[in-house]
């Protein structure tokens, strides 16, 4: 007899898994997704209200499906053990059929993680293809089919080309967009704060006047403020009360795909995309000392489970490193409260304690390490005690005015013994009840409310979830896909919607209402969790959403006006005598021919011609002025007797201006420059120097580390940063 054979997914996943077993197995991988509906047609056959897909192997996976095949047909055994959620179930199933098997007949195995115990009790404890989890991914794999071939091409054709739609990617860009429409219908209101200084030493802020409880935005004018001001100003304060608390900050629940990404984002600096390939070669192997090894469990789960053995282990740590009083006395739970969560799965932890992040310095890469140090940290943390602090509360009393003063100490770190508290103690004065106390200073500020802020792709993974819009395979995808499609752009760390994505979303809203409700795709949603459960039929699903679909798209045929009509200008085209139009484009009007695309002559607006800057450069083609213009990659120098003449060139770069301050490295100048994502300040004596700063530096030293500060605006004030260590100082 043959060997057996274990098929996966992944190569990475074949070679570490292939590290644990003996010669009599077999590990190959399948290099992803083997069949699939075909790209170019619609592939799903309709009869008699069934859905059938027309599968496909594509011709980048028929030579590995034939090697498949012969394997197959010599093994003892053929194993599915492709990844444990919906479409590892799928691929399992595709597998099964491309090498000629039953699906329903072939053991499969299943694992959290890639080790060498989760491996071996795997192959002891097989199961068959879930054929409602494989039904519950093809219902969402033709869904997004339906939806892609026949409303893509409904908005090609009346908004513009290569235009894509898509059931989750439409409700997601509907919340940017509308987010965007809350930004630009702002209208921000005047407030003003009073802040106070008591015994020279104790900021207080205002609480109560006359009576009255006051709220951020209640101190409307500036007269109302200069009247409280001149009030507190003629009376005395006493303590009326002194509050003392204890609070308790519970321990962070483990990561799920949905919270690691949003913490990669907001500490790491990394995007969903780059944090889920990160996290797929961690989960599928690494170096370890003890050879190469998945270091944590599987990373797209919306669960919040921890195995049992793993929370004794973490326990045990625990005691051992930093004693009994950090190790809660029975096991910490925690629930996931995400939408359909898939509670047979486990949360995102590391796979052996003994690989700490100090370890872990010696075999991963740099980006590797601050994520698996991040993933580390937070299950060890999510197993400890919960920190305890004391806050304080004094309220300073006039006849007409209250002031109120808040501290905290920390009386017990807990988990934060591991993850870290940022947060220094703040802690008042002992003082007592009727204690009468000075007003030192007392200051009114005013102030305008700001307009929601745009989403992150941290905070619309957030907003996602709590919605039940999409599962954790789709997030980091569906937001990568938005980009891909120009419908938002990232702007210093903000998801911007772009033109196109608020034409799309219109025409969505007025003609398709549904595809862009999220309620409506969370509902989507939840049947397929039902479809996986076994609750309901998928083809049954289906059929829901086809007719009344397809009637919307046949009705939009008719009723959506083609937003690419073009405005006639009066003028014949100079190249083939058709009419010139004006049309829209990604950088504004422009004139064009009516006959495009058999003509592609093109040419600027008159009121943009005017704009735009003579150099003092000559064409060294024709002799022409030479102006600057500005194109996708920015500003560069074109000749005016455009179309007659295209020549074009870079513009000549200015010499970048040098500050006052010298490099705190080196000595050298300091010279302000810009890239891709804006301006910054770096060394002149680069590569050999590489000092860098966001912000620009200044002749000051930090007063915690002696090192350079720069001068920036934070949360409306201006201030001082540290270079090095952020501590931060008000600048007068």
């Amino acid at each position: 007899m043959g060997k057996n054979l274990i098929i996966v997914e992944s190569p990475a996943k074949a070679r570490t898994i292939k590290n644990f077993l003996g010669k009599e197995y077999e590990v190959i991988a399948s290099k992803g997704h083997i069949r699939d509906l075909p790209k170019s047609s619609f592939g799903i056959k309709i009869e008699e209200d069934k859905f059938i897909p027309q599968y496909r192997v594509d011709k980048d996976h028929s030579e590995i499906t034939k090697k498949l095949k012969e394997l197959a047909k010599k093994a003892q055994t053929v194993y599915i053990a492709t990844d444990e959620d919906r479409e590892g179930e799928a691929i399992g199933y595709h597998i099964a059929h491309a090498i000629g098997k039953n699906p329903e007949e072939l053991p499969r195995i299943v694992f959290h993680e890639i080790t060498k115990n989760a491996i071996k009790k795997a192959l002891e404890n097989p199961r068959t293809i879930d054929m409602n989890r494989v039904n519950a991914q093809q219902a969402r794999r033709l869904l997004d089919r339906i939806v892609g071939y026949k409303l893509s091409p409904l908005l090609a054709s009346k908004i513009q080309r290569g235009l894509s739609a898509g059931r989750v990617q439409s409700a997601a860009l509907k919340l940017v967009v509308d987010r965007e429409r809350e930004i630009k219908a702002f209208q921000p209101q005047e407030y003003w704060s009073i802040e106070a200084v008591f015994n020279k030493t104790i900021p207080a802020t205002i609480y109560e006047y006359l009576g009255k409880k006051l709220d951020k935005l209640d101190i409307k004018t500036k007269e109302q403020a200069q009247e409280i001001v001149q009030k507190a100003q003629n009376e005395e304060f006493v303590i009326a009360k002194i509050e003392k608390k204890k609070r308790i900050t519970k321990s962070p629940a483990p990561f799920m795909t949905s919270t690691l990404q949003q913490a990669a984002s907001s500490q790491l600096g990394f995007s969903p995309k780059k944090t889920m390939m990160i996290a797929q070669k961690l989960y599928e192997g690494v170096q370890t000392p003890h050879g190469v090894t998945g270091v944590i469990t599987y990373m797209r789960t919306d669960s919040l489970n921890i195995a049992k053995e793993a929370q004794e282990a973490a326990r045990e740590l625990i005691a051992q490193k930093f004693g009994q009083e950090y190790l809660p006395k029975t096991p910490k739970v925690y629930a996931s409260k995400a939408k359909g969560a898939q509670e047979a799965h486990e949360a995102i932890r590391p796979t052996m304690l003994d690989f700490t992040p100090q370890v872990a310095k010696e075999y991963l890469s740099a980006d590797e390490l601050k994520l698996y140090t991040l993933i580390y940290n937070r299950f060890l943390a999510s197993q400890m005690e919960d920190a305890i602090f004391e806050t304080q509360t004094l309220y300073f009393k006039s006849p007409s005015t209250t002031f109120k003063a808040s501290g905290r100490r920390l009386l017990f770190d807990g988990f934060y013994k591991v993850l870290g508290n940022q947060d220094k103690d703040k802690i008042l004065p002992e003082l007592k009840e009727n204690e009468k106390v000075e007003l030192t200073k007392i200051e009114a500020q005013q102030h305008f409310t700001e307009p929601p802020s745009r989403y992150s792709e941290a905070s619309l993974i957030k907003t996602l979830e709590q919605l039940g819009i999409g599962r954790p395979s789709t997030y980091a995808p569906t937001i990568a896909l938005l980009q891909a499609r120009d419908y938002v752009q990232l702007q210093k760390k903000q998801l911007v919607p772009t033109d196109t994505a608020f034409t799309v979303i219109e025409v969505l809203e007025k003609h398709f209402p549904e595809i862009v409700d999220s309620s409506f795709t969370a509902k989507m949603e939840e049947e397929l969790d039902e479809i996986a459960n076994a609750k309901k039929d998928w083809q049954k699903v289906l059929k829901e959403f086809y007719d009344p679909f397809i009637s919307l798209i046949e009705k939009g045929k008719k009723e959506i006006k083609s937003q690419k009509i073009a405005e006639p200008i009066g003028r014949s085209c100079p190249e083939c005598g058709a009419e010139l139009v004006k049309r829209k484009g990604r950088y504004g009007e422009f004139i064009a021919c009516s006959a495009f695309p058999k003509c592609k002559y093109t040419e600027q607006i008159e009121t943009q011609k005017t704009q735009e800057q003579v150099s003092d450069e000559k064409c060294e083609k024709c002799g022409s002025p030479m102006v600057v213009k500005r194109g996708p990659r920015g500003e560069f120098l074109a000749c005016s007797a455009y179309p007659e003449c295209k020549n074009t060139k870079p513009l000549a770069k200015s010499e970048p201006k040098k500050l006052d301050v010298k490099c705190p490295e080196c000595g050298g100048d300091i010279l302000e420059r810009f890239s891709k994502r804006g301006k910054f300040y770096g060394c002149s004596n680069y590569p050999k120097c590489t000092f860098i700063s966001k912000f620009e530096p200044v002749d000051k030293k930090c007063s915690e580390c002696g090192y350079m500060m720069a001068q920036r605006t934070y949360r409306n004030k201006d201030i001082y940063e540290c270079i090095k260590c952020k501590h931060k100082e008000p600048r007068e």
